[in-house]
Parts: structure tokens; C-alpha cells; sequence
């Protein structure tokens, strides 16, 4: 038998954290359900395949209904919230192995370090260029 995707457990923990499905004034189709999307979603991801060459026999909806649902979640914060939540899990059954934890130090500022103050634009400030500085008596051709 095929490993699930999906397992209940993550579901679980992802479910509470998806926006609600957005109103249709119009109608229109029915929605894929958001666990059939994200097991879409976590099948291209896993496969490597083009979003297009989905298997519609999957049920997931089409590559372009999950690539809009994982842009969508994405923007609404869901995989930043999904971070904190499993992190949270994690330092409460304490799993994690702060000895082997990097932090990128680019990321995130010094502690009580200063802000640098902006360069300032010197354009406006500029010495004219002796190459293209000429004066009103200098002949721009030899004569000789």
C-alpha cells in the first residue's frame, strides 16, 4: 500500500491555520477541498513534477487550482504560522538540539546594536570631472 501524503496528524495541525473559503457572489464551480489541494500541493512538491502533469485521477483539482491555493496560503501566512506552531511542539516535548541550531546572522539584528545611518547621496556635492571641464579660452582641437 501507497504511503499517504497527508497523514490525519499533519492535517490536523495545518486545518486550524487556512483562511476560510473566500465568498463566490457568482457561483460557480464547487472548491477543491483545501486537504485535496494541499495533498495536490505536497504531491508536486515531493515528485518534482510541472504543476500542469497533475493527475486529475490524484482528485486534487488541477496543477493551476493547487499552485493558486499554495500562493494564496502563502500570502495569508499560513507556512510561517505552521513554522511557529511545529517549533512550539518541538521546544514543549524538548526535540530540539540547540547545540546543532545555526542562525543566519544576516536575518536578524544585534542585540542592542545601533541602526546604521543611510549614506548620504553626494551627486548634487560632486566634483566636476577634470576630463569634461573645459574653460571658455581652451581650443578642443590641436592646431599644430
Amino acid at each position: 500500500m501507497a504511503k499517504e501524503l497527508l497523514p490525519d496528524a499533519l492535517w490536523a495541525r495545518i486545518a486550524p491555520l487556512l483562511p476560510p473559503e473566500p465568498p463566490k457572489p457568482k457561483g460557480g464551480r464547487p472548491r477543491v477541498s483545501d486537504r485535496a489541494a494541499l495533498t495536490g500541493i505536497l504531491f508536486v512538491l515531493k515528485t518534482g513534477i510541472p504543476w500542469e502533469y497533475l493527475p486529475a485521477e490524484m482528485g486534487c483539482g488541477s496543477g493551476m487550482t493547487c499552485w493558486r491555493r499554495l500562493r494564496d496560503w502563502y500570502q495569508a501566512g499560513v507556512w510561517r504560522r505552521l513554522h511557529q506552531v511545529l517549533l512550539e511542539e518541538l521546544a514543549q516535548a524538548d526535540r530540539i538540539d540547540w547545540d546543532r541550531a545555526a542562525l543566519d546572522s544576516a536575518a536578524v539584528p544585534a542585540p542592542g546594536g545601533k541602526k546604521r545611518a543611510r549614506t548620504q547621496r553626494i551627486a548634487a556635492n560632486r566634483a566636476r570631472s577634470a576630463i569634461l571641464w573645459s574653460t571658455p579660452t581652451a581650443s578642443r582641437s590641436r592646431s599644430w
